[in-house]
C-alpha cells in the first residue's frame, strides 16, 4: 500500500501528518518516530529526510513537520559524525 507520493513514506505517516489542521510538534514527535522505525535496515534515513523536505518544506515552510524534519537531520547527521571519530 502507498499512500502519498513518497516511497520513503510507504505508510503515508509523515504525509497524513501535512493534511492534519492545526497539528502541533508534540503531536508530530510520535508520528516521526514511528516513520523512523518502520525504515528497513540499510536504507539510509538521511536521505528519506531530505527526499521528505524537499517534497514539503516548498508548501509548508512552517510546519511543525518539517521543523521536525529539519531538526532529525540535524540528529541523525550529528550522530553519524561522532561514531567517525
Amino acid at each position: 500500500m502507498q499512500k502519498g507520493e513518497l516511497s520513503c513514506d510507504p505508510r503515508g505517516l509523515i504525509y497524513e501528518a501535512y493534511r492534519i489542521e492545526n497539528i502541533h510538534e508534540m503531536s508530530c514527535r510520535p508520528i516521526f518516530l514511528d516513520w523512523a522505525l518502520g525504515v528497513p535496515d540499510g536504507e539510509n534515513s538521511i536521505e528519506h529526510i531530505k527526499t521528505m523536505l524537499a517534497h514539503y518544506e516548498p508548501d509548508w515552510p512552517d510546519h511543525p513537520m518539517t521543523e521536525l524534519l529539519r531538526s532529525g537531520l540535524d540528529e541523525i547527521s550529528a550522530t553519524k559524525r561522532r561514531r567517525r571519530r
